[in-house]
């Protein structure tokens, strides 16, 4: 269990502007590619099913999101908020990246997720495809870390 102190804002239940903004906070994090940062917003005994692997604790998920972005270089991501409900939120998601031989990739997927009452993800269920694009295809062109405010999202590009 986690421990009292464990916070992270907003907190269900949601509202429209809470759940958007818990969406934001969430691809902020996963920019940062820092995985012990990012694992700090699953509780401890978070559950995720992510592709064909499944996690069973936040420690599983600090060293799943290492071994992710070794791999996936430069990592882009752009999230936005499908559905939500009291203490669940659905997202749909494109990120960019390339792999070791520079070959570029677009993955797109969808998540639900479900929080407890501190505002820590408990679950996460992402599906994913990857998708080879050439570099002239890329839409996601800032520079490493946080997507700028002004950047359009999923829906403006037409993902």
């Amino acid at each position: 269990m986690q421990q009292p102190e464990e916070i992270r804002h907003p907190l269900p239940p949601f509202s429209f502007d809470t759940a958007i903004q818990k969406v934001r906070m969430a691809e902020d994090g996963w920019n940062s590619r820092d995985a012990a940062k990012v694992a700090l917003a699953y509780s401890l005994d978070t559950q995720w099913r992510n592709r064909a692997e499944f996690i069973h604790n936040r420690e599983d998920a600090r060293q799943f999101l290492q071994r992710k972005w070794a791999k996936e270089l430069e990592y882009r991501l752009i999230k936005e908020l499908w559905a939500f409900n009291d203490h669940r939120i659905a997202v749909r998601y494109a990120y960019e990246w390339h792999d070791d031989s520079g070959n570029w990739f677009r993955s797109y997927g969808n998540e639900n997720w479900e929080f407890d009452e501190n505002g820590l993800m408990t679950k996460r269920y992402a599906s994913i495809n990857d998708v080879p694009i050439n570099n002239n295809e890329r839409k996601f062109h800032w520079p490493l870390g946080r997507r700028p405010d002004d950047h359009p999202g999923l829906s403006a590009l037409g993902l």
